[in-house]
């Protein structure tokens, strides 16, 4: 049996839910599909899939072939958009996402270089502070920070990034510095409100968990960092979206020893999408500049 073909058909059954519907994916009849499933689970001696009428299910043994499945294609495409690029000129239209400061500042400088480099292509970035569905709304390219939980998504991580906690300088003179965690509860504070209103450390080695009560939250970064300038409390953002009011003296670290571990920050594509030349390419010319970047604000947090 052809056990590429048969590892690509499980893959894509498993990915769209149900064999009708990978039988579209594939362009292959559903027929074709079930017999292609029903050599490959004969020719491994297991069940892959419980099968009913209404639904799939993974196996143990499936659930185990399954990532092996998706590893196996990944390198395999790696490897054939890694020739590709060699010899294909990028053009066409690249679509990304990433979040609104972490887009400004690092991923459209280096898109707009590699623009410059690469005069037949066009591109199209749209900057959200939300976990984009890169399926569903049509991008190649997702910039994620934070811990990957879609194992429909390939993650290529390029470094991480750390939190941090900080005042304005004029707040500090007023009201000291912080030397624990726990003195939180009763200093003013501002929050991010989508991510609540308990702030993470680590004390000693172990995870600590502080309760604040913030005098203002605000849903966008750029209002919580306007009132830590404005000296109403201290806020807890990510490094690089405090970096420019860091670098010019506006707000200053505070708590620094007790800080959380740093989120990693990746690119994701969906496992079921091939990469064009023009996505690699840009992959090839960014990641390294990014990672770069990143460790220098790593150094910095």
């Amino acid at each position: 049996m052809d056990k590429l073909k048969a590892m690509t058909t499980f893959v894509a059954i498993v990915d769209q839910g149900s064999l009708s519907a990978a039988a579209d994916k594939l362009d292959r009849s559903p027929a074709a599909v079930v017999r292609t499933l029903a050599a490959l689970e004969q020719n491994l001696g297991v069940r892959l899939l419980n099968r009913s009428t209404r639904r799939i299910a993974l196996t143990d043994e499936g659930h185990e072939y399954l990532q092996h499945c998706r590893r196996i294609l990944t390198d395999i495409q790696t490897m054939e958009f890694q020739l590709e690029s060699r010899r294909v000129e990028p053009a066409g239209k690249l679509s990304i996402t990433a979040p609104v400061t972490f887009g400004r500042l690092h991923i459209a400088p280096l898109l707009n270089q590699w623009l410059k480099q690469n005069p037949a292509m066009r591109a199209e970035l749209i900057l959200l502070d939300r976990v984009v569905d890169v399926i569903e709304e049509g991008f190649d390219l997702a910039l994620r920070i934070g811990h990957l939980a879609d194992s429909s998504l390939v993650a290529r991580q390029i470094g991480s990034t750390p939190y941090i906690l900080c005042a304005s300088p004029a707040f500090i003179e007023q009201h000291g510095a912080p030397s624990h965690p726990q003195q939180l509860s009763d200093w003013p504070t501002i929050c991010f409100a989508p991510s609540g209103e308990v702030w993470q450390f680590q004390v000693d080695g172990a995870l600590w968990e502080q309760p604040v009560t913030p005098v203002i939250s605000a849903n966008q970064i750029d209002t919580e960092l306007a009132a830590a300038r404005d000296g109403l409390g201290i806020c807890r953002v990510l490094g690089y979206q405090a970096q420019e009011d860091l670098d010019r003296g506006a707000l200053v670290p505070v708590l620094t020893k007790y800080n959380p571990l740093p989120l990693p920050v990746q690119f994701v594509f969906p496992h079921s999408r091939l990469l064009s030349s023009r996505v690699r390419q840009f992959l090839d010319s960014v990641v390294e500049p990014l990672q770069k970047r990143l460790n220098t604000l790593s150094d910095q947090g």
